[in-house]
């Protein structure tokens, strides 16, 4: 039997040749349909994730602190460039490093990454160039100062919250993503697909702070040329509203910028400042009134054997007296009336020991040790203000208590959330945590404030017009665990105006060189605070009320140490139809006034009100805000006119 010809095995290696395609045919198209299916749509379109852009935060006025924007990243494929002279112009115009353009147009290079955000309305022709590719990018733009940047925060180049409100806020802020389908052509393009559907990415929602800009900016200036006139290493400026708990202004000051917003993380020990808490509690307890009197042993004093010295040399105090020249000696031999339980109790019940649970993501909660763990000495130490630390802003709380009646306040931070088509989300509402004093007592213990800057300890923060109560404090400074030779912390806490307090600022000065008590240090830069407040057309201050509170009489200078602070007087007109307002700040005390020879009236067209009314004031004017459209001042600029002459400047449309 003969085999099969040559022929026919040719034949059969076809047949099966021709089986075996059709068999792996119809596996793929049967079998594997859906895998290469989905392989062949990814090779022609792709889903691009859209982000969302966060939301905005705004101050108490609605102005934009934090926005984000759309900017695009750009890069570049050289070889599909036709015309790459024309690109590299493009790019150079645009501000592009010369670097980079230039290898964005060397068609050696396969791809080139161009550095850089840039706004799409910018590089809207570039981005329509062949061979140039973007993918868009939502970048954070912050419109505020270095000091309300501590409390914002930042986010990362991918907008991810790092610190601050857009940290503890995330949730709140970040928007949801959307999606795009991008199609490709045969050579590579990408377009949108028109019939692909697409999920719109949804903004965030936006964030309205309780911090007043302006208030903000103020504290920030006067602490950053406090902190370099003195030399010091720091400081902070904390100021609530005694009303609702609102954080009106919070500047901090470190070398390191890093630092973030101290005033929450950086506990002290608070000195003197804790002694009017001491008299509270006496008063509230009824083992004590302001006209009690100690024996103050002529400023020394040995106790467990430890001796208390003060400043102010005097035999006996009586427990105003004690307030007004911050004697320890006289704060402790009070204290011995209340038992170790009840001091930790009254400083536990104004917040001591606990943090305030504002809205950050990193908060101290300082230190007050319970009475099992004190030793012989921590009841004299607490009087004092030692072996207990807070925050800057755990002591304002606390002061928040004497000036609004009594009643402890959580701070609040965020004073709205609304959606992105404006819907209220959250409305801050006034939180009382405990009430700690009664309303006669909280009077009682401001009128014996009122008499420390009036003539006490804080005569340098004295603004002749306007009553203010506070306390000076004094505490050496721990380094490393340990009181360190030499250093100081030094602050005051102010209630502005006396009677009926908006403000309640405290400032804190870090190891000031020369003099370095509360009183010459912080107390002075709590004057220029209030000051430049009153100055302000937007302060958070409500002027009627303030007119109200206008001393009638000068401080008995009998009763003040001398402060030849300069003078200066302000008067706005807000054409609002209420009386102008007339801020009358401190004269000198006791030495006559010099006459002062006549100035040129300074150029201050082009610049801010603040900034204008300011530099007429240094110049030596008084200024009243006029209406109308900008046109110069009244006299004109490089006019001769007598020092104090009001200068009137229209602020403009």
């Amino acid at each position: 039997m003969t085999g099969p010809s040559r022929v026919g095995l040719v034949h059969m290696a076809l047949a099966l040749f021709a089986i075996a395609i059709v068999v792996k045919s119809a596996r793929i198209q049967l079998g594997q349909r859906a895998r290469w299916a989905a392989r062949a749509e990814r090779q022609q379109s792709s889903e691009r994730v859209v982000p969302a852009p966060r939301g905005d935060i705004l101050d108490a006025d609605g102005q934009t602190l934090a926005q984000s924007r759309e900017t695009v990243k750009l890069e570049v494929a050289p070889p599909e460039v036709r015309d790459r002279a024309a690109l590299r112009t493009a790019l150079l115009r645009a501000g592009v490093p010369a670097e980079f353009a230039r290898r964005a147009a060397d068609a050696s290079r396969k791809w080139v990454a161009l550095p850089g955000r840039y706004l799409a309305s910018d590089v809207a022709r570039i981005s329509a160039t062949r061979g140039v590719y973007t993918t868009l990018v939502i970048e954070r733009a912050y419109s505020s100062s270095s000091g309300t940047r501590s409390i914002i925060g930042h986010v990362d180049n991918n907008g991810r919250a790092l610190d601050g409100v857009e940290l503890a806020l995330d949730s709140v802020l970040a928007g949801r993503p959307g999606s795009v389908t991008v199609m490709h052509d045969g050579r590579g393009r990408k377009f949108e697909s028109p019939m692909a559907p697409s999920v719109t990415p949804i903004t965030g929602n936006t964030v309205v702070l309780t911090i007043n800009q302006q208030l903000q900016e103020i504290a920030e200036r006067a602490l950053g040329d406090a902190v370099a006139r003195m030399s010091a290493e720091g400081g902070d400026v904390v100021v609530l509203d005694p009303a609702n708990g609102d954080v009106l202004a919070m500047a901090s000051e470190r070398p390191d910028p890093r630092a973030g917003s101290t005033a929450l993380t950086e506990p002290y020990e608070p000195g003197s400042t804790m002694k009017p808490f001491v008299a509270a509690t006496l008063l509230e307890k009824g083992r004590a009134r302001e006209t009690d009197v100690v024996n103050t042993y002529n400023g020394q004093f040995t106790i467990n054997g430890r001796t208390i010295t003060d400043e102010h040399e005097a035999p006996r105090l009586t427990l105003t007296d004690v307030l007004r020249f911050s004697s320890n000696i006289g704060i402790v031999q009070f204290a011995l009336r209340l038992t170790p339980g009840e001091e930790f109790q009254a400083l536990r019940d104004f917040g001591f020991g606990m943090a305030t649970g504002v809205a950050y993501p990193v908060e101290a909660s300082g230190t007050l040790r319970e009475p099992a763990r004190w030793s012989k000495q921590s009841a004299n130490s607490l009087a004092m203000g030692y072996e207990v630390a807070v925050t800057p802003l755990q002591l304002a709380a606390a002061y928040v208590a004497l000036a609004n009646d009594g009643e402890l306040l959580q701070p609040q931070l965020v004073k709205e959330i609304r959606t992105p088509e404006g819907e209220v989300l959250y409305k801050r509402e006034r939180r009382a945590v405990r009430r700690v004093i009664s309303p006669a007592v909280a009077r009682r213990v401001r009128t014996m404030l009122r008499n420390v800057v009036e003539g006490g300890t804080a005569v340098r923060a004295d603004l002749g017009s306007f009553a203010l109560a506070g306390k000076t404090g004094t505490t050496r400074r721990i380094v490393d665990g340990r009181y360190a030779q030499g250093q100081h912390i030094s602050s005051f806490v102010g209630l502005f105006p006396a009677d009926r307090p908006q403000f309640v600022i405290l400032v804190k000065i870090i190891n000031p060189k020369g003099a370095y008590v509360g009183g010459l240090t912080a107390a002075p830069v709590t004057k220029a605070v209030l000051e430049a407040a009153l100055a302000s057309r937007n302060a958070a201050l409500d002027r009627g009320s303030l007119a109200a509170s206008r001393r009638e009489k000068p401080v008995d200078s009998s009763r003040a140490r001398v402060d030849t602070t300069p003078a200066a007087q302000v008067a706005t007109d807000d054409h609002s139809g209420s009386t102008p307002f007339v801020a009358l700040l401190p004269s000198p005390k006791l030495l006559p006034a010099r006459p002062l020879p006549p100035r040129a009236v300074p150029a201050v067209d082009g610049l801010p009100i603040r900034r204008a009314v300011h530099a007429l004031n240094a110049a030596g004017f008084r200024v009243q805000l006029t209406g109308g459209s900008s046109g110069g001042t009244i006299p004109a600029a490089g006019s001769v006119v007598p020092a104090g002459t009001i200068v009137r400047l229209p602020t403009g449309p």
